[in-house]
């Protein structure tokens, strides 16, 4: 790994703009949205773009509003099919480019006008297989941008193993689109059709494959984070027992295929964790103050809603099942002992687990906040 500072690629790598980028976009009932995200790639400063937009059979204008924008720039193909989901979409869109290089925006978000520009630039210049930005989370109510003024050079497989051990400062994540893929890297990759939480074997795959990633800690692309309607804006819900956990055990499958054991019990270790993060969110929220419209009313005598109840056991039958699994990704020299002890106490008792999590988010994390304010005022 290089951390270059202040990394700026030159523009010697893209002033003639000779390489190809297809650009897959894909949308479905962002009527409201579509025009902008569209209108960020076609204003790129890198202009020798392939522009596929996939109308995921949209319900709405998006598709008549995606036909417009085609005769606004000459560039933007589009696509109308059955609606199949975003992987579908992807993987029909991808089929229909030619591109060497290959970019994914999902249609409500936007993008810089220098992204692309920046990334082949910073790609070809490194010599790298990928290349990754940062990106902004955008709420309603505000933005957040943790952008550095660096650039992360990984070789081998070092920018999978930050993925892998999800490295907070650098925001590689499953996301398809904050990347730039050279072609070859994806042959015969694809998005799983049908299934949510696409992306996780996607990334892993490709970073996989990687064999130089060039991450650039500035943000270039805007991620809407709280549309509604938006799957990612949705909590655990039944697709999180039918897609994301088999998915991860299969990528779990896939790091161990890999020869990378220890790439796969850390793996293993966030799956299980997040596992617990569930049980104990649904645990602690009544059905009333959980926020999910389709919960059953029905509610028992803890306050949860049938559907809630059914999730705990889900989550506790995963766990139980796992056990040994559990307690070998908790015991990796790379846990925290603080989280192998929650794991400990859940498979000894999921009830005492949650009181000890409520006793700690109520009582001990507000003490040492104000401990830390004190101390604050006092050493000025």
């Amino acid at each position: 790994m290089k951390i270059i500072e202040q990394y700026q690629p030159s523009k010697c790598y893209t002033e003639n703009q000779q390489n190809l980028i297809s650009v897959i976009v894909t949308a479905y009932n962002i009527e409201a949205y579509i025009a902008r995200g569209v209108r960020s790639i076609c204003a790129q400063t890198y202009r020798n773009l392939e522009i596929i937009v996939v109308d995921d059979g949209s319900t709405d204008a998006t598709g008549r509003i995606c036909d417009s924008l085609a005769t606004e720039d000459e560039r933007v193909q589009v696509i109308h099919k059955q609606n199949g989901g975003p992987a579908d979409a992807r993987n029909v869109g991808t089929a229909r480019s030619t591109g060497g290089f290959i970019g994914y925006v999902d249609g409500d978000d936007w993008i810089d006008p220098d992204m692309y520009e920046r990334m082949l630039g910073a790609l070809l210049e490194q010599q790298a297989d990928m290349a990754v930005c940062r990106y902004r989370q955008v709420y309603k109510t505000h933005t957040e941008d943790n952008s550095v003024d660096r650039a992360v050079l990984f070789e081998g497989q070092e920018a999978l193993q930050y993925y892998v051990e999800e490295r907070e400062e650098y925001a590689i994540q499953n996301a398809a689109w904050n990347k730039l893929y050279r072609r070859e890297i994806l042959n015969g990759a694809s998005f799983p059709k049908g299934k949510w939480y696409e992306d996780i074997m996607f990334a892993t795959a490709a970073l996989s494959r990687s064999k130089r990633c060039i991450y650039l800690d500035t943000a270039y692309y805007n991620y809407i984070i709280d549309r509604e309607g938006s799957i990612m804006n949705t909590q655990i819900n039944p697709r999180t027992f039918t897609d994301q956990v088999p998915a991860y055990y299969e990528k779990t499958k896939f790091l161990q295929e890999l020869g990378r054991q220890d790439l796969a019990r850390i793996h293993d270790y966030f799956f299980y964790k997040r596992l617990l993060l569930f049980y104990f969110q649904i645990f602690d929220r009544p059905a009333d103050r959980f926020g999910q419209r389709t919960l059953v009313e029905q509610k028992s005598k803890k306050g949860l809603s049938e559907e809630q109840e059914a999730y705990l056991r889900e989550i506790t039958d995963i766990l139980r099942r796992d056990e040994d699994r559990v307690r070998e990704a908790f015991g990796d020299p790379f846990v925290e002992a603080r989280d192998r002890k929650k794991a400990e106490l859940f498979l000894k008792s999921p009830a005492r687990y949650c009181r000890r999590m409520r006793w700690q988010e109520r009582v001990v994390i507000p003490l040492k906040g104000k401990i830390k304010a004190m101390l604050r005022v006092i050493t000025g």
